[in-house]
């Protein structure tokens, strides 16, 4: 499996998971909520994070995610536009 480039900048989150699940915004919120490379990202409130989607920052291998979009079992490379690591 290769690993999609990131995109300039940009910050990315690599989901693991055991099964997958039916929505990307649970998972990628708790995700960013754990992680420690971007205290802006982590403390995101859910009406910031609901916007990004809405502006088209979240992608999957390049193309735009939705909040309602199902995450396979296993990686995934999920980048947000406009941020750093």
């Amino acid at each position: 499996m290769s690993i999609p480039e990131q995109p300039k900048n940009s910050f990315r989150i690599v989901l693991d998971l055991a099964s997958g699940s039916s929505r990307l915004d649970g998972p990628l919120l708790e995700a960013l909520r754990k992680q420690e490379r971007n205290a802006e990202l982590r403390g995101i409130s859910r009406s910031r994070f609901k916007k990004l989607f809405d502006e088209k920052r979240v992608t999957i291998k390049g193309q735009n995610a939705k909040a309602s979009s199902s995450i396979a079992v296993g990686i995934t490379y999920i980048d947000i536009l406009g941020f750093n690591e």
